[in-house]
């Protein structure tokens, strides 16, 4: 999908080494004719690979970002898969930037660490609004844990994080949960994932 790089787009190598591990999360969990919101989209990269990876479902990406959404754009017009919908502008903290849904699921990959703790609030706080009955909320990224030791690698990314922006950070994993269960999410799975990251799913009731 790198090879080629359309006018407009943007590409991470990132993207690249996490996105099957994500796909084969995803892939077992999204019900066929699932409608996905993905939030805090990026480059687009993802939206283009998990899209065209997951025929069955409707995958909307999204992002605050006016160079995301045309990078977003620029990837869909040049090989995006017929159920890659055109990018929406969504600001995770702003509510009234949240479409109206339902949702069968949300996916946010790698937002709750590199944005303000405002952000995960809107984004716990939008996710169980527009979710349908039974919908699930995907989160992926690296996570601190009570009871689990932090590698290395995750404490120098957690401080260099902070360096760039005191308000980002990787966030306490308990918070997140917290979060979640005043928006009416329960938690519904853990999986550990390469690199020291998880994926953390939440389901609407």
């Amino acid at each position: 999908m790198n090879d080629n790089v359309p006018d407009g787009a943007r590409t991470s190598p990132a993207t690249a080494r996490n996105r099957q591990p994500i796909l084969e999360v995803l892939r077992p969990r999204l019900p066929a004719g699932a409608r996905v919101l993905e939030v805090a989209s990026g480059a687009g990269e993802h939206a283009m690979f998990l899209a065209s990876a997951l025929a069955g479902v409707s995958w909307r990406p999204s992002d605050r970002d006016p160079e995301a959404l045309a990078s977003i754009e620029a990837w869909r017009a040049a090989a995006g898969p017929p159920n890659l919908a055109a990018p929406i502008r969504l600001d995770a903290a702003d509510l009234a930037s949240w479409p109206a849904g339902p949702f069968e699921a949300v996916v946010c990959i790698n937002m709750v660490h590199i944005s303000p703790w405002a952000a995960s609030e809107g984004l716990m706080a939008g996710a169980g609004r527009v979710l349908a009955p039974g919908g699930r909320l995907f989160l992926y990224g690296p996570y601190i844990e009570a009871d689990v030791e932090t590698a290395p690698s995750n404490q120098a990314f957690d401080e260099s994080l902070k360096a760039r922006d005191p308000a980002w950070g990787l966030r306490d994993l308990a918070d997140i949960k917290g979060l979640a269960t005043a928006n009416g999410l329960a938690f519904s799975e853990r999986l550990a994932m390469p690199a020291n990251n998880l994926i953390v799913a939440f389901e609407k009731p």
